[in-house]
């Protein structure tokens, strides 16, 4: 159980860094232009992170012993985030209005979620069971599974703002006969 811990510890740091890395990229007219082929832009982007991050009121209310290993679903969790293959719909409570985000404000915001989120890691028992609100699918989460949640959800989510940064190649130009 303590490697599992360990292991939070590292993936929450370097996904941060590179969750603020990536944001810093865009410009203030970047952050809110939509995709070409559609999409979220990354304003929306940051504003589901914000809407998930209900996960900190979860790990903070009510909670139980779990009857179980508290990682028994961090496997599961990270298996369905981290398959880029896979498009995923988001629930409807978490999706973001159209509309522009202010750039730094979303910034700020992320980090006040990350620092409680670093703060229950260091202050609150992992091992209970949050039993306010259950994950569909996955059911009740402990506060250790509602973390490594909230990672490797944003880890799929920097992966969709890194995509925003670089350009799809053109998909509607075609070679022309005899070139």
């Amino acid at each position: 159980m303590e490697t599992i811990k360990n292991e939070l510890g590292i993936q929450a740091k370097q996904t941060f860094t590179t969750l603020m890395e990536t944001l810093d990229a865009f410009t203030p007219e970047t952050f809110n232009r939509v995709p070409p082929l559609g999409g979220w832009t990354a304003g929306q982007v940051c504003e589901h992170l914000l809407l998930s991050a209900g996960v900190v009121e979860v790990i903070a209310g009510k909670t139980q012993p779990p009857g179980r290993p508290a990682g028994q679903k961090v496997e599961a969790i990270a298996a369905v985030f981290l398959d880029f293959n896979t498009r995923l719909q988001s629930p409807d409570f978490i999706i973001p209005a159209a509309g522009d985000y202010d750039q730094q404000l979303m910034i700020q915001k992320l980090k006040t979620v990350w620092t409680k989120l670093k703060e229950a890691v260091r202050l609150l028992d992992l091992d209970a069971l949050c039993v306010d609100f259950d994950l569909p699918v996955m059911g009740q989460l402990t506060r250790l599974e509602w973390i490594w949640f909230y990672v490797v959800h944003t880890q799929r989510h920097v992966r969709q703002l890194e995509r925003l940064l670089t350009p799809a190649p053109n998909r509607h130009r075609l070679p022309l006969p005899g070139r």
